[in-house]
């Protein structure tokens, strides 16, 4: 019996050692894997103030506009709103009094990972910081941009701003024209594999729909993302909020004049596949004679605003060209808002080194408009909903499409039928 004891001794002390053995060398493991990295962020931060913000600069301000897209004037006003405004990005130190990382790092890391689409990881030897904080900056930076800045640059157009578009659309030879509206395909590649049937059509890869509404100077007046991309413009046309102010009556009211008729919705140009509404223009596939070339001429011409714009978005955030790595479509969807946002920021910053049209003869008053806008007046409660119907009617007419049509050719022939 003694002898049995013994032996289950040794063999419980066995066990024991064994299992101390392993739990040691598992975390021996554990810290070699999860060692930590000194990447010495100050001498990262002093490196970044010096190639770029100092009052001697190692690179120039036409580097810095192509690296960060957009001027440095810009950036650092969205720097310093960030730094006030979001607690990620103040500059404080850590436990043992150590200041971390700098919002410049932290901004700089999040615009180099929309602009080239990069790596998380591929900022750490210039910026030092690693993957997960990469990662960190890029989801705080999008969702500040949008709470700071989503309310003034994706907002819907103000009166004054209807007006502005309603001379631009007349001096373009469309009376009415307020933009062009069409949809884009980001690709997601880790869409989730139980929803790949509803955002992939066949055997082609998963997409999010992006509709958008785009004026002359690329400005994006409207952005409704997160369709899957099996549906085509129609389908997306029939959950997308373009409309709801309009139907709902909250949009201005505004009246334009086209060959001698009087209109008061103003309409969208637009591809062959939208319905022919009151509230789109289309080309015209088959033109017969010298008025139908020119107008088809023209609207095609002019409608390829919102395709400009999709370029010109693909290529300043190639994050947006390059196929969605992120799992959460919530966060896509900020992504690309922000990314939205900043464009127009930008559009806004170096709108008067490009624009083409200039409507200051418009502003002066030394040419009789055609389009007038009035802020709409706040209509009786009791008759909202016979107003809804109405304004849903009406911008769906296809009585007025046809006519508006006819009158825009006769216009545009009028116009431009010298050249």
């Amino acid at each position: 019996m003694e002898e049995l004891e013994e032996r289950l001794d040794e063999v419980f002390e066995d066990i024991c050692e064994d299992t101390i053995n392993n739990i040691i060398e598992a975390q021996t493991k554990e810290q070699k894997k999860r060692a930590f990295i000194e990447r010495n962020r100050e001498a990262g931060h002093i490196r970044l103030w010096n190639d770029y913000f100092s009052e001697n600069p190692t690179y120039e301000e036409h580097i810095f506009r192509r690296r960060f897209r957009m001027n440095k004037e810009l950036f650092m006003s969205i720097v310093y709103a960030l730094s006030q405004n979001v607690p990620f990005f103040q500059h404080r130190p850590d436990a043992t009094g150590r200041l971390g990382l700098s919002p410049l790092q932290k901004c700089t890391a999040a615009i180099r990972m929309i602009s080239y689409g990069s790596a998380a990881d591929a900022v750490d030897e210039y910026l030092r910081l690693g993957e997960s904080t990469a990662l960190s900056c890029l989801h705080y930076f999008t969702d500040g941009i949008v709470q700071l800045f989503g309310e003034q640059y994706l907002r819907r157009p103000t009166p004054e701003d209807l007006q502005r578009l309603l001379d631009i659309g007349e001096k373009r030879g469309f009376p009415g024209m307020i933009g062009s509206i069409d949809c884009m395909h980001w690709e997601w590649k880790n869409c989730p594999t139980s929803w790949k049937g509803q955002y992939a059509r066949g055997s082609n890869k998963p997409t999010i729909v992006l509709e958008a509404v785009a004026s002359q100077d690329l400005w994006i007046w409207h952005a409704f993302f997160g369709p899957p991309g099996t549906l085509n413009d129609i389908n997306v046309l029939d959950r997308s909020p373009v409309f709801d102010d309009i139907i709902e009556g909250r949009a201005p009211r505004l009246e334009y004049v086209v060959n001698g008729h009087k209109y008061k919705l103003a309409y969208y140009l637009t591809d062959g596949i939208y319905p022919k509404w009151s509230t789109f223009i289309q080309s015209i596939s088959r033109p017969q004679g010298p008025k139908a070339r020119l107008f088809a001429k023209k609207q095609e011409a002019a409608r390829k605003d919102v395709e400009r714009a999709f370029g010109v978005l693909q290529a300043r955030f190639a994050i947006v060209k390059n196929p969605a790595l992120t799992w959460d479509k919530k966060k896509i969807g900020k992504i690309m808002r922000a990314c939205i946002i900043i464009h127009n920021m930008i559009v806004e910053n170096e709108r008067n080194g490009y624009a083409r049209i200039d409507v200051s003869e418009f502003e002066e008053g030394s040419v009789t408009r055609s389009s007038h806008v009035e802020t709409q007046t706040e209509m009786p409660t009791n008759l909202n909903n016979i107003f809804v119907n109405q304004n849903e009617r009406e911008l769906r007419d296809i009585r007025i499409h046809e006519p508006l049509k006819k009158d825009l050719v006769e216009h545009i022939w009028n116009k431009f039928g010298d050249e």
